[in-house]
C-alpha cells in the first residue's frame, strides 16, 4: 500500500481539531478537517473521532504525522501527543510536533505584514484562572517566516508587567479548524527540508511545566 497521507492532530484546546490530506500536500490543495467541540470529554470521543475521519484500515497509508505540542491543557495535550507518538512508532514514520502559540503566529503572519512589511515582533498571552499567564514572543520576519524568541512559559501576575518592550499583544487564541490545517502546512515544510522528526522527541507541554518566573 502506498504511502500517500498526512494526518495533523491537534487537542491544545478545548476543541479537538484533525485534518488528513494526500502527501506530499500543496498548501492549496484538498484537505479533509473534523473539529469538534469536546471540553474535558476528549479522550471519550479522540479515537472515534479519528476512525472517522481515516479508518484504521488506512493508517498504512500514513506518511507522516504531525501534532500540537502545546501549550494547553494537561489531559488535551498529553492525549494528542500520546495518540500521534504511539502511531508514528507504529507505523515507522515521522512525527512533527509544534507548538500551539508558533502555529498562532503563523497565522498571524501574513496580516501583519500587510500593516509591518519589515516584519514585527509579537507577544502571544493566554490568561489562566488563577496562576498568572502564558507568555511566548516570536519574530515574524519580512519574508513571513516565524522565529520563536521566547517558548511559552508561565509568569505570575505581576512578572508579567515587570518587563515589556516593542511587542506587539494579541491574545494566545487557538482557533482550531485554522490552525490544524496550519499544522499540516508545517508537516510538508520541514519533511521537505529533510527532517527526519523522530518521535521520541516530541513531548507535551503544560503549563505547569513551563519556568515560571519569580
Amino acid at each position: 500500500m502506498d504511502r500517500d497521507l498526512a494526518l495533523a492532530i491537534h487537542t491544545s484546546s478545548p476543541d479537538l481539531a484533525m485534518a488528513v490530506a494526500t502527501f506530499p500536500w500543496s498548501p492549496d490543495g484538498p484537505v479533509s478537517v473534523v473539529c469538534k467541540a469536546t471540553g474535558r470529554g476528549l479522550a471519550n470521543v479522540l479515537h472515534q473521532e479519528l476512525l472517522g475521519l481515516l479508518p484504521a484500515r488506512q493508517w498504512r497509508r500514513l506518511a507522516a504525522l504531525a501534532v500540537a505540542t502545546g501549550p494547553g491543557g494537561f489531559t488535551g495535550a498529553r492525549l494528542g501527543v500520546v495518540l500521534a507518538r504511539t502511531m508514528a512508532q507504529n507505523l515507522q514514520i515521522p512525527l512533527f510536533g509544534c507548538g500551539s502559540f508558533v502555529l498562532m503566529a503563523r497565522r498571524l503572519a501574513q496580516r501583519l505584514l500587510q500593516e509591518h512589511p519589515g516584519g514585527c515582533a509579537i507577544q502571544l498571552e493566554q490568561p489562566l484562572r488563577q496562576r498568572g499567564l502564558i507568555r511566548g514572543r516570536y519574530r515574524i520576519t519580512a519574508q513571513g517566516g516565524v522565529e520563536e524568541r521566547l517558548a511559552p512559559q508561565l509568569l505570575t501576575t505581576a512578572a508579567a508587567h515587570e518587563e515589556d518592550g516593542p511587542w506587539l499583544h494579541y491574545p494566545a487564541v487557538v482557533e482550531p479548524a485554522t490552525d490544524v490545517v496550519e499544522l499540516l502546512r508545517v508537516l510538508t515544510e520541514r519533511y521537505a527540508m529533510g527532517d527526519s522528526s523522530p518521535w521520541q522527541g516530541v513531548l507535551p507541554l503544560y503549563p505547569a511545566a513551563a519556568a515560571e518566573r519569580p
